[in-house]
């Protein structure tokens, strides 16, 4: 703005040059008029002066004006040529500025003779200034809008002069932006000063930046145009006449417009447009978009005009070049001539990426061009190629020509783009692969990293845990040296015994056993130690008990004073302040886990720490059930030895082939077999060598060395083979002595070898199919733990027997218990006992429990031993056999449930008679001499392992009024009834039960009679229940009724024969 005041000058000098050549042209063509007569013309001298006139006039406004607004406004002088009232001058703007509106333009060579005549009846609108659609129609094809002048009153026609510069609604105030560069205030301007022209305001001290180019608002006359209507036309057109048209603004700026300063103001428009008045003040109506939709002024004077084709520009890229020459780029460039300086980028944008892909022809819509330049939304450094073709009008079909495959490389720079392509590939490959390979081994030396850290940790750990446990190992064995030198003491003085009832199995087999924390509580006898006066005890409980069962055991133990005396009223013994139950608190972290009792305690400090203040000063020891590697640590921390054996030494002797081991050292008979055997070569060959070897055994069993009871158990008939009857016949032609060689083995060895395969394949059969469901489950099981083979007894008349046995630290060997087992269903699984065993003779057990208990204790083996024995008669002499068949190292049921027996009883056991003596019923009367030195005998059947699940619907008070309305109790006086063992308080659905009476028979009575009555009271016809005593019951009847049968023979018969009777039906 600086430059303003310098070039007030240079501006009145071009208007006076301007006025000056006028003058001189006016003479000439003067001059000119008076020659023509002479046919003299000088066109010469006249061109001449008008381009001189045209080139000052272009030179100086240009640089003028862009020095303003850095635009180009100008605008023709418009005047009805046809009737002319009065004369104007004789000067005229510059051509340049003047649009070129010949009609050839339009007129295109493809163009249908509808569109041509609408094309030229467009232009005769353009040319005609008086038409009302005139303004709109140089408004939308070449973005000039005229001043909208309302009908005023009057004829009169001023002179038109050219102005340039802003659109302001008044002039009477200075522009703030002004005021403070000039010292003096302007003077006001009124009418008479806009009309004046420039120079004018030039004089009066106002900068042309801020004045209003605009023409002298005169008024012309409408002329009306007579159409004829075409046909067809659409009657919604007349309503658009009635329309009233609004100012339209242009927006189009070019780039240096964009980037100078915008002043906003309300009553300011924001671009610089050129305001002309309109032909006629009675043209109020708005076009609709495009040149050549036009409608007469007034609807009833004309008809309606024909719809013309919207214009958007469009011209076409031929082969990826645009023809500058083209009408419709010409027309296009000269639309947009104010804001040609970003489009050029964007047609260069456009023709290169033709060119790159080879694209014929493209036809761009130029309204799309300058809408997506003018949105700031295209990125001028890389091109956005999607955006670019969004501007063409047939952009699917150069789409689907760009994306094929290859397109880029068939245009402009193919082969140099396909050689870039080529070379990124394969470095991104070479860098890609190296990039893998460095990933690789990132991950494989993290992996190593992470693998030896962790190596490194569980050494640290096992190592650990090695040392932990070899402490724990000495500090058993130092204390099992001082157990062993004071066990003499320390058996008959007050001393503390820590009960913990502990199921070392496996991990596998805990996870596999049902209701494994009630499995583990089912040896609640162990209180009745406490019937010793100088014993206490301390059992830990696997699962929390209620008050309930408390309270019942408080009242169970504290009969015993009530036992010895025989009178029910007398106080309890003291025995109730003697016991302590603990359970860990651990059961509550871990009550999925199926973790043993050791495991547990260890786990539980709590607990600990209050056995440690139990024990505190007093003489301790801990007794264990199936041992366990957390059972040294246990007592390590409580500081007290363990009465059992180490945990590997059991682990080693509590297979079933470490047990045949000790048994055959022990010198006692046992089944015919084989142990350790892995492989099933191995198998195959020993059970045929065991089938040749001893041809009347008709039944094998397999057994897996780690499993429990009756669960890694299978058995295999052969006495179907179809060769056995000539391998009888071998044998006795042979005879016993003969066909222990192997000669005379052979011919049956070979038979054996080739059947043993099928044999198995069709008849081997596991007794729990809820463990093992076929052969081939159970076999794979057998070879990976291993097992041994065994015949069955070759008898009908098979009795099974207990023999808890004693192995204390000072060597000395003590039976216990002992009992024939009841069978339930399968003949393999024990349900009870009946106490005392009545099978075998008492010298001929006694001998084969202390050998088996010396071989033991010479291998370390100290503690609670269960042994399990089998009798028969042989069939070929009826000699009595008894073979030895099992050893469990821990503290059984059995003993538990002869604990409690023994405390409600009185009575001991004599292994040297084989009898239960108990001290004689207390009578009214004083007993005499003879009463006080007898004693009575009794029997007892007992079972840990009664199940029904109705049991848990009944409470325990519920439960024992309704045995007391049914007469199931126990006598005091008389030492003889029945006598309950309660497991927990939560789920109620296992017990266990013992019957006293003077005879065998009636103790079995009593115990059928109870499960009948208890099943009859908690069961419906419709709620069974899953339950154990109904085979129970069947399987004492059928005893029943062969004792019945056998009392009535013989008295003086064997006892051996009856009991061998009632084994077999059990």
């Amino acid at each position: 703005m600086s430059d303003i005041p310098h070039k007030r000058d240079e501006l009145g000098r071009i208007l006076v040059q301007v006025r000056n050549d006028l003058t001189e042209l006016r003479k000439r063509l003067g001059r000119t008029a008076v020659r023509e007569q002479g046919q003299t013309l000088d066109i010469d001298a006249l061109d001449a002066a008008i381009s001189r006139t045209e080139d000052g006039i272009k030179t100086r406004a240009e640089e003028y004006l862009k020095t303003v607004n850095k635009q180009v406004l100008t605008l023709p002088i418009i005047e009805d040529l046809e009737k002319k009232t009065k004369k104007i001058a004789k000067w005229r703007p510059p051509l340049e500025t003047i649009p070129d509106m010949r009609p050839q333009k339009y007129l295109t060579a493809g163009a249908s003779p509808g569109e041509k005549h609408k094309a030229a009846f467009t232009m005769r609108l353009l040319y005609n200034p008086a038409h009302p659609k005139n303004r709109e129609l140089m408004h939308q094809a070449y973005g000039i809008q005229f001043p909208d002048l309302r009908k005023k009153t009057g004829t009169t026609v001023g002179t038109q002069k050219v102005v340039s510069g802003l659109t302001l609604g008044s002039l009477a105030v200075v522009p703030t932006g002004f005021q403070g560069s000039n010292p003096y205030p302007p003077p006001p301007l009124c009418e008479e000063d806009m009309r004046a022209g420039i120079a004018s305001l030039v004089e009066k001290g106002l900068p042309p930046s801020v004045a209003d180019l605009c023409l002298v608002r005169t008024p012309v006359k409408p002329k009306v145009t007579y159409l004829h209507q075409r046909e067809g036309g659409s009657p919604n057109r007349i309503g658009v006449c009635e329309r009233v048209g609004k100012r339209q603004k242009d927006v189009s700026q070019s780039k240096d417009v964009m980037q100078a300063p915008r002043i906003s103001h309300p009553e300011r428009p924001l671009t610089r447009t050129i305001v002309t008045p309109p032909p006629s003040a009675a043209s109020d109506s708005k076009l609709p978009q495009g040149p050549a939709r036009l409608t007469p002024l007034n609807c009833q004077c004309a008809p309606a005009l024909p719809p013309a084709p919207v214009s958007k520009h469009c011209f076409n890229i031929v082969g990826g070049q645009i023809d500058p020459c083209a009408a419709d780029f010409c027309t296009f460039k000269e639309h947009y001539c104010l804001c040609w300086g970003p489009l050029v980028e964007v047609l260069w944008q456009l023709e290169r990426l033709m060119r790159e892909y080879a694209v014929p022809h493209a036809r761009v819509c130029g309204e799309r061009l300058v809408a997506l330049v003018q949105s700031g939304e295209l990125d001028w450094g890389s091109g956005d190629m999607e955006q670019l073709l969004l501007t063409l009008e047939n952009k699917e079909e150069v789409w689907e020509l760009v994306k094929q495959p290859g397109q880029r490389y068939k245009g402009e720079g193919g082969r140099q783009a396909a050689a870039v392509r080529i070379q990124a590939c394969w470095r991104r490959h070479q860098a890609r692969t190296a990039y893998l390979e460095k990933q690789r081994r990132k991950w494989a030396a993290g992996t190593i990293a992470i693998s030896w850290l962790l190596h490194a940790q569980v050494r640290r750990v096992r190592k650990s845990l090695q040392v932990t446990r070899l402490r724990h190992l000495e500090n058993y064995r130092s204390r099992a040296e001082y157990l062993e030198a004071n066990w003499s003491r320390l058996s008959t003085c007050r001393r503390t015994i820590i009960h913990v009832p502990s199921l070392g199995y496996s991990e596998q087999q805990r996870r596999s056993l049902q209701g494994f924390d009630i499995l583990q509580n089912t040896q609640m006898g162990r209180l009745c130690d406490v019937k010793d006066e100088n014993v206490e005890v301390i059992y830990v409980c696997p699962v929390q008990l209620g008050e309930d069962l408390l309270h019942y055991y408080t009242q169970l133990l504290g009969l015993q004073g009530a036992v010895e005396t025989g009178e029910p009223t007398a106080l309890p013994a003291s025995c109730t302040k003697r016991f302590t139950i603990l359970t860990p608190e651990a059961y509550q972290y871990f009550p999925s886990h199926k973790m043993c009792v050791s495991t547990l305690l260890k786990y539980s400090p709590h607990t600990l720490q209050r056995i440690k203040y139990l024990i505190q000063g007093k003489q301790a020891y801990l007794v264990s059930g199936v041992p366990h590697i957390d059972d040294l640590a246990v007592a390590d921390e409580l500081g007290v030895p363990v009465l059992g054996p180490e945990p590997a030494v059991a682990q080693l002797y509590g297979t079933k082939s470490g047990v045949r081991r000790i048994f055959t050292s022990a010198g006692v008979s046992v089944p015919p077999g084989h142990g350790d055997i892995y492989t099933l070569q191995q198998l195959h060959e020993c059970l045929a060598q065991l089938m040749t070897d001893h041809l009347q055994v008709q039944c094998w069993l397999f057994k897996m060395d780690g499993e429990v009871g009756s669960r890694g158990t299978a058995y295999c008939d052969v006495s179907h083979l179809s060769f056995r009857p000539w391998a009888l016949q071998e044998y006795h032609c042979r005879g016993p002595q003969l066909w222990r060689m192997a000669w005379a083995q052979e011919p049956v060895l070979l038979k054996c070898l080739e059947a043993v395969p099928a044999l198995l394949a069709s008849h081997a059969k596991p007794f729990n199919t809820s463990c093992y469901p076929t052969w081939t489950c159970f076999i794979e099981h057998f070879l990976k733990q291993g097992g041994v083979i065994e015949a069955c007894p070759p008898s009908d008349s098979v009795t099974c027997l207990t023999v808890d046995l004693l192995v204390e630290p000072g060597g000395e060997v003590n039976m216990l218990s002992c009992g024939d087992q009841l069978h339930g269903p399968g003949g393999l699984q024990v349900a009870g006992y009946t106490v005392p065993q009545t099978s075998v003779s008492s010298d001929t057990l006694y001998s084969i429990c202390m050998r088996v208990g010396h071989a033991c204790q010479q291998r370390r083996i100290l503690g609670y031993l269960s042994l399990d024995l089998v009798t028969f008669l042989e069939p070929s002499s009826l000699e009595q056999q008894v073979w030895a068949v099992d050893l469990d190292i821990g503290y059984s049921n059995q003993l538990a449930m002869t604990q409690l027996m023994l405390l409600m009883t009185g009575g001991t056991l004599s292994y040297r008679t084989g009898r239960l003596e108990v001290p004689p019923p207390v009578r009214a009367n004083k007993p005499t001499a003879r009463q006080k030195a007898s004693v009575t005998t009794r029997f007892a059947v007992m079972s840990s392992q009664l199940l029904h699940t109705n049991l848990s619907m009944v409470r325990y008070s519920v439960f024992f009024q309704m045995c007391k309305a049914q007469g199931i109790g126990f006598d005091i006086k008389e030492r003889q009834g029945s006598v309950f063992a309660l497991h927990d308080s939560v789920e109620r659905s296992s017990l266990s039960m013992v019957t006293i009476s003077p005879d065998l028979q009636g103790a079995l009575l009593t115990f059928a009679r109870n499960l009948s009555v208890i099943h009859q009271e908690i069961s419906a016809p419709n709620m069974q229940g899953e339950t154990n005593f109904k085979d129970l019951i069947k399987n004492i009847e059928e005893v029943v009724g062969v004792t019945v049968q056998n009392s009535d023979k013989d008295h003086k018969e064997e006892p051996v024969q009856v009991c061998a009777v009632i084994a077999m039906h059990c």
